[in-house]
């Protein structure tokens, strides 16, 4: 027989753990699964292993809503959070609803019995299960690879080519001459932790990236927690970090140009007056419309001070066989290559979607609250934010779902989806980012209105107000009753 549970979810990393804990908490009474494609918890946390991986959010607002951040480092690098991850699943006794190498293939809804049938290959086989409610927390980026641009040349390269999503385990670097290609977060990470034992480290970018340095340790709140409850001291500084992130991201986009002379000064300040800031630091685009870089205790001013690391700034004519020609005529000499050059975006990680039979191209429908798409029923999606930490909004997300679930049944209905009464409204892309990671994927994405409830806001308060507080029954989500529903 095939099997069925109440609430489906897809994905074991920061956003499924959450949802699991959430469903727990606010709608024990039904079934929960989860199921995980790769054979650990973690997803990101997990899956990434390059040297010095850490979060580019502080903990107290990339952590969950209800367990509180204790460990002495806000900036936290990938150990600490797959601990706190693993930690959380021990607490809650989640590994009982975990299926690991379980990955989910399609999911077909049938209005007649409002069960969505989802195709599942395990060990080599397919199975089918089904559920009354679809989650799906499988992330945003494509797993099996990482982007990769097509370097010409890049088979006459006599060394070692890295794509940091799937570091070697066991690469050396020590003492040897190492490129990191990239201007974002990973490259940010790696070159000063591959300074502390390469012989040299260049990080090549074609263009400069926005870059702040904060403490890797919030000393307000370990004194906080010296005299107050975990909880209070955790929540306490979380929404203080919350309204800090939004009064800057608010001031970055009201005052771009005072905001960008802000974060260059503290550049020069950091490298000194003689660093070409310009060249390698000061951005085409404005302040957010890509996201900031965080460099923990100034880590890479660091190592660029002293020497053990170079930044340069142009465009890869090609590769030869012992390193990278610019077309400047500059050649770079490598044993090893890192290309830093981001994501390859997946939504619901490739999953297949149909309704009564009917193939769903998310791409032609609007997304409801950033969580739910026009068109497609009891389905559901944690996606976090671009200008905060992620789980900040897959929290609301879980919160969100467990209030639509409980009036599913307080009204004694089985099925809601979100009707799109105009269907001609201006649409705008999904995220309002220039990240090249982003433009290359946009097209595969939903689409977001100019209005509520269709519009995203990129803002914690509005959605807290969206999510935890605003009327279910809004004209725009239809509830009925399956004819035959099965429960």
């Amino acid at each position: 027989m095939t099997e069925h549970v109440d609430v489906l979810i897809v994905g074991a990393g920061i956003s499924g753990l959450g949802a699991a804990v959430h469903m727990q908490k606010h709608c024990p009474e039904r079934t929960c699964l989860i199921l995980e494609g790769r054979s650990a918890i973690g997803g990101t946390w997990d899956l990434f292993r390059y040297p010095g991986i850490r979060s580019d959010s502080d903990m107290f607002t990339l952590g969950f809503s209800f367990k509180p951040w204790t460990q002495g480092k806000a900036i936290a690098d990938g150990a600490a959070i797959l601990a706190y991850l693993e930690e959380t699943v021990r607490e809650y006794r989640l590994a009982e609803r975990i299926r690991f190498d379980h990955t989910v293939s399609s999911a077909a809804w049938d209005s007649a019995s409002a069960r969505w049938t989802l195709t599942v290959q395990h060990a080599g086989a397919e199975r089918l299960l089904t559920c009354n409610f679809l989650y799906m927390c499988a992330g945003y980026y494509d797993y099996k690879e990482g982007f990769t641009p097509d370097y010409p040349g890049r088979q006459t390269f006599a060394g070692t080519f890295v794509h940091p999503q799937h570091w070697p385990a066991g690469l050396n670097c020590s003492g040897k001459r190492v490129v990191v290609i990239g201007s974002g977060a990973t490259a940010m990470t790696l070159v000063p932790t591959l300074a502390q034992e390469a012989g040299q480290v260049v990080m090549l970018q074609r263009s400069p990236t926005y870059v702040i340095s904060r403490p890797a340790e919030d000393r307000l709140a370990n004194r906080l927690r010296r005299y107050l409850p975990a909880m209070l001291a955790y929540q306490l500084i979380r929404w203080r970090n919350v309204l800090l992130q939004m009064f800057f991201f608010n001031l970055a986009r009201w005052r771009p140009e005072k905001f960008r002379d802000r974060l260059l000064g503290m550049v020069r300040h950091e490298l000194g007056p003689d660093y070409d800031v310009a060249r390698h630091f000061t951005p085409r685009y404005r302040p957010w419309q890509q996201r900031l870089c965080l460099v923990p205790d100034g880590d890479l001013f660091k190592a660029l001070r002293s020497g053990r690391a170079r930044m340069v700034t142009g465009h890869i004519d090609r590769f030869y066989a012992q390193g990278i020609r610019l077309q400047s005529g500059e050649q770079l000499e490598a044993d090893i290559v890192v290309s830093a050059t981001g994501l390859k975006l997946k939504l619901l990680g490739g999953l297949q979607v149909s309704v009564d039979g009917q193939p769903v191209n998310l791409a032609d429908t609007f997304g409801y609250k950033g969580l739910m798409f026009s068109g497609v029923p009891n389905l559901a999606v944690a996606f976090g934010y671009t200008n905060a930490s992620w789980t900040l909004k897959a929290d609301l997300t879980s919160e969100f779902v467990c209030r639509l679930l409980n009036h599913l049944q307080a009204q004694g209905k089985t099925t809601v989806v979100p009707v799109l009464d105009d269907p001609h409204q201006p649409a705008t892309p999904w995220l309002d980012f220039t990240s090249g990671y982003v433009l290359r994927a946009m097209q595969q994405f939903p689409k977001q209105g100019k209005r509520l409830p269709w519009k995203l806001y990129q803002n914690y308060l509005k959605d807290l107000l969206l999510l935890r507080y605003s009327r279910l029954e809004d004209g725009v989500l239809r509830f009925s009753k399956a004819p035959s529903s099965g429960s």
